[in-house]
């Protein structure tokens, strides 16, 4: 029996490739003879530049760069030289779990070291940029990616804005000729995990701007402040992209990566097993074994363990899902191609016990599968 081990993180305990590991030990324990083929997986959110080069090979680099308030940060990014091939991960310099919740500030947080990661990927010769959006600090449009790149943001005085979404409330006037003309010829596409659009009840503020330390108030001037950004911009460049499903991932950067890179929006989870040779590895497995830190009602717009057992499904291979937690509407799921899902706890436990325990509790899930499959009645 052949098992494709595919998870992707659990958020705050272990990385995908750490719990893809603990999973095949687990299954390990139980017989030696099941082989288990550990291929680590994100969905575009934090760990995707580990995902993209444990899949591909690539090569680490890093940058200093401006974190989302400002500061000197050191940031990852992964480069394939022979099809100058560029990875960059939003969340390596404007992360959200770089801040503490008391530094959380979507009003006046950015996106600038973004751009200044796209900008190091450009000074190597980069043809094509994969960008990931998950995870983000920020709710500025891609404002400051924007100006990290040469474009301009101007009040009605012709003065820059100040980082951050609450400034462009004072937008009057982007200014693009001096964008890095590099960007012509940049072939991008863009990894989101969500589907939302830039603005209203399930736009980027509305949703998303709560858990980076806006309130109700700074929502409204949040999302009218991008509202102007979506009028000037379509003023601008002659296409209105407020609408577009995935603009509201990253405080409205999948809205800037396609308004102002020409970027095309993917599902990351697609993305990332098309670089991973997902298809292949899937063609000759039994069983799939996925997982991540919640599965629940949201996890049907794209997170990795339901795009896994979408790809799954079209080739009549079984997915079992191993979860930290089963949330409200997870059962959704099963319509997905999942065939069993499981949570991770093996009694009633605090949230700081069951991170702490986070691999002895997925080898544990693993040797109870496995052993449960080896006692099913061979055909």
């Amino acid at each position: 029996m052949k098992i494709l081990i595919c998870p992707d993180s659990f958020k705050d305990a272990l990385p995908a490739a750490a719990a893809a590991r603990a999973i095949a030990c687990g299954i390990g324990r139980a017989s030696g003879d099941i082989h288990t083929i550990e291929c680590p997986m994100a969905d575009g959110g934090e760990g995707s530049l580990d995902a993209l080069i444990a899949a591909t090979g690539a090569e680490r680099r890093t940058a200093d760069v401006q974190d989302a308030l400002g500061r000197s940060a050191h940031a990852a990014w992964g480069w394939l030289p022979d099809s100058r091939t560029a990875f960059v991960e939003l969340a390596e310099a404007s992360g959200l779990q770089q801040l503490t919740p008391g530094e959380r500030t979507a009003l006046h947080s950015t996106t600038f070291g973004v751009g200044e990661l796209i900008r190091e990927a450009l000074d190597a010769g980069a043809q094509r940029l994969l960008l990931t959006l998950g995870g983000s600090a920020t709710n500025d449009g891609g404002a400051g990616m924007l100006a990290a790149l040469g474009g301009k943001l101007l009040d009605a005085e012709g003065q820059a804005l100040p980082p951050g979404g609450a400034a462009l409330e004072r937008l009057a006037r982007l200014d693009l000729a001096d964008l890095d003309p590099r960007l012509a010829s940049l072939a991008v596409e863009t990894a989101v995990d969500v589907d939302n659009p830039l603005l209203g009840e399930r736009g980027a503020s509305a949703v998303f701007g709560p858990q980076k330390g806006a309130t109700t108030a700074d929502v409204s001037r949040l999302d009218d402040a991008l509202s102007r950004l979506a009028d000037l911009a379509a003023e601008a460049l002659g296409e209105d992209h407020r609408d577009l499903p995935g603009a509201g991932a990253a405080g409205g950067m999948g809205f800037a990566a396609r308004a102002f890179l020409g970027a095309k929006l993917r599902p990351g989870i697609e993305l990332v097993m098309e670089q991973a040779g997902f298809e292949d590895l899937l063609s000759d497995a039994d069983l799939v074994i996925t997982g991540e830190g919640q599965l629940d009602g949201q996890s049907m717009a794209g997170k990795t363990p339901v795009g896994i057992a979408r790809a799954a499904h079209r080739r009549g291979v079984p997915v079992i899902v191993l979860c930290g937690r089963l949330a409200p509407g997870w059962q959704a799921a099963f319509d997905e191609g999942v065939t069993a899902a499981f949570a991770l706890a093996d009694g009633p436990m605090a949230l700081e016990e069951a991170l702490e325990r986070c691999a002895e509790l997925l080898a544990d899930r693993g040797e109870s599968l496995a052993r449960l499959l080896l006692a099913a009645p061979r055909r």
